[in-house]
């Protein structure tokens, strides 16, 4: 099978299995494993910021830092299709008690005029306070679009003018930073909180982090041990998100012009309306109005492809470390050949 579902299916390579089994381990909840200490050191200076703090997944990291920066009955401001409120089981409500307001975006991206335009007005006791802006980059549902730096820096500035906090899932972070001139450092400077994963293109098996400053992060490994999050010799799986960062990341390109390759097939398969603009790793395509959804998912399914649904009408195909150039050729024959 040509599994394309999601850049989270990646299994360890050897080189990276190789430095599990050699990693040195403590207890982390004693401030003891020197890897994760290691890992979280070299995160927090790449980033510019002053520390790091180690959890098991993205959306863990989201939902710790947004909890750490808000208060029972704040307000967060984010996309409508932000993962933060589609993919993370209810927790700004669960986790935080926030109101969400939903804002409009092209592909997923926030501008500094609808933001501006979306604040609640802090003099009327009837709304909530909007306490925090929440963007994500690359932009999942956006099929993996990349914001300006620009637009983020005046988004930055408003919420510091507003004393309003900026947070960024980073979930694909470095598939922007590969894709343009930005760097991780830049990023930095603009928000108060970052997520960082290690698991979806870095191929990592777990992972992820937050970056701030020393405040929040001792907050944050507070709200990690309260939510069952502190681990013991997680070591390993740091050592991993190490070799990872040291060895993954410029090969993220190869995975950006997989996924061009693949668009450039659908552009010429007649079952296919629109393929959104490919700018990293995703690629979403909609298919014709006549055509159901699960069929064509069946269909992918039995010439060897597994893709995922994204929505009305449209399939989502993410490439990633264990998709290899070669197999290009088979995903070319395999839906060439669907009956549709």
């Amino acid at each position: 099978m040509i599994d394309l579902r999601s850049d989270t299916l990646t299994k360890p390579t050897p080189g990276m299995l190789e430095a599990m089994f050699k990693a040195e381990v403590g207890d982390d909840v004693f401030g003891e494993d020197p890897t994760v200490t290691h890992l979280e050191n070299k995160v927090a200076r790449l980033f510019g910021k002053e520390a790091a703090l180690f959890c098991t997944s993205g959306t863990q990291t989201n939902q710790i830092a947004i909890m750490a920066q808000t208060k029972p009955g704040d307000e967060i401001l984010c996309h409508e299709h932000a993962h933060i409120y589609l993919y993370e089981g209810g927790g700004l409500a669960s986790n935080s008690h926030l109101a969400v307001k939903l804002l409009k975006g092209d592909r997923g991206r926030l501008d500094l005029e609808t933001i501006m335009k979306s604040l609640s007005n802090p003099n009327d006791l009837h709304q909530p306070n909007s306490s925090i802006v929440s963007v994500e980059n690359t932009m999942n549902k956006g099929g993996g679009s990349i914001y300006e730096l620009n637009e983020l820096k005046k988004i930055s500035e408003f919420c510091k003018k507003n004393n309003l906090v900026f947070h960024l899932d980073g979930a694909r972070l470095f598939n922007a930073l590969i894709s343009t001139s930005q760097t991780a450092s830049e990023h930095g400077a603009v928000f108060d909180s970052i997520s960082i994963c290690l698991s979806k293109g870095l191929g990592a098996p777990v992972g992820s982090l937050i970056v701030g400053s020393t405040d929040l992060i001792l907050k944050c490994r507070r709200i990690r041990k309260r939510l069952g999050g502190g681990w013991r010799q997680a070591g390993y799986l740091a050592a991993a998100g190490i070799y990872a960062l040291d060895n993954h990341v410029e090969r993220l390109k190869i995975d950006h012009q997989n996924a061009q390759e693949i668009a450039d097939i659908f552009k010429t398969k007649s079952y296919i309306k629109n393929i959104m603009p490919v700018e990293t790793n995703i690629v979403i395509v909609e298919l014709q109005d006549d055509i159901l959804q699960d069929t064509f998912l069946n269909k992918l399914n039995e010439a060897g492809i597994k893709a995922v649904g994204f929505g009305p009408q449209l399939i989502r195909f993410v490439t990633h470390l264990d998709f290899k150039p070669e197999e290009l050729q088979d995903f070319k024959q395999a839906v060439t050949a669907l009956p549709f």
